[in-house]
Order: structure tokens, then sequence, then C-alpha cells
């Protein structure tokens, strides 16, 4: 009886560590649209995700800083992540949202065409990012590569870097 309760015991115990190693492979992100082409960031990263509100211009900055807006007390720059692409501006829709991220002390609100959904990817299928691009001053951490699509995934550290 005592060692089948001790085989039982192992077979659980290797279990959970093989649940618990397969979490460790695994990366949880939050996916959105902006134009035609889906992005995603750590799902840590996000502080909340809004549905658009009135925001305050301020004055000579980038085009693609819309302004600020008052969350809660505290003052976020809001930035149109489709400008800031190189894509023409869009009026916002209904699916549109401002999506608030977080990386240290620094905090920004970006405008998202659409909300896709919250995507688990295997470490395994994320390639690093082209080589073309510059790894140092690039904003793209890699490429997500799901059955049937592929998801560039953003450095928020880069997105919330301030050069205005």
């Amino acid at each position: 009886m005592a060692d089948k309760l001790k085989d039982i015991l192992n077979k659980q115990s290797q279990q959970q560590d093989n649940v618990v190693g397969q979490l460790d492979d695994v990366v949880q992100l939050v996916g959105f649209m902006i134009g035609d082409e889906e992005y995603a960031v750590p799902i840590l990263s996000i502080q909340e995700i809004i549905k658009p509100f009135t925001w305050t211009r301020v004055p000579q900055v980038p085009k693609y800083v819309l302004g600020v807006f008052n969350l809660r007390g505290a003052v976020i720059p809001l930035i149109d992540l489709r400008t800031k692409f190189g894509l023409p501006a869009k009026k916002h829709g209904e699916d549109t949202r401002f999506i608030v991220m977080r990386y240290g002390d620094d905090v920004a609100g970006f405008v998202i065409d659409r909300l896709t959904m919250a995507i688990r990817i295997k470490k395994e299928n994320i390639g690093p990012a082209p080589d073309t691009i510059n790894d140092e001053e690039t904003i793209i951490d890699g490429v997500g590569k799901q059955e049937d699509k592929i998801i560039t995934l953003l450095k928020v550290n880069k997105l919330l870097e301030r050069d205005f």
C-alpha cells in the first residue's frame, strides 16, 4: 500500500513539473491591429485598455503625439500608432481603443485600430526581428508564428521612449 501511494505521489509530482515547464515555454501577449497588420505586446506591460475619450492637444510635438489625457489623476501622453508607423490617420471607430502601457516608471496611451485577443505563443515559435533592422533602435522584439498568421512583437520600452 505504501509503495502504491509513493508511486501516485511521484506521478503527480512529475505531472506538476511538466505543467510548470510548459508554462515557462509560453509567452502571453495581447494582440491588436494597426492597419492590416497584427502586433502584440507582453500582457504584463498593459495597465489597461479603454474606449477612446477626449484628450487635450499639446503644441509643438510630433504629429503622432495626439496630446495628453487624464487617467485617474495621472496625465498620460496619447500616441497614435497609425501615424507613428507611417500610415494615414483614421477617424476613431467602434473598435478603436486606447491601450495604456507601462514599463518601469514610463506610461503612455496608444491608439490602436482594434483589439484582437490574448495570445499564447510558445517561445520556440518566436523568431528574431528581421536582419534588415538595427537591433539597438528597433521597436520590433521578434516575430511570432501561429498556424495561419505572423504577429509582430513590439518592445514596450522602445514604444515608451520619448523622442519629443
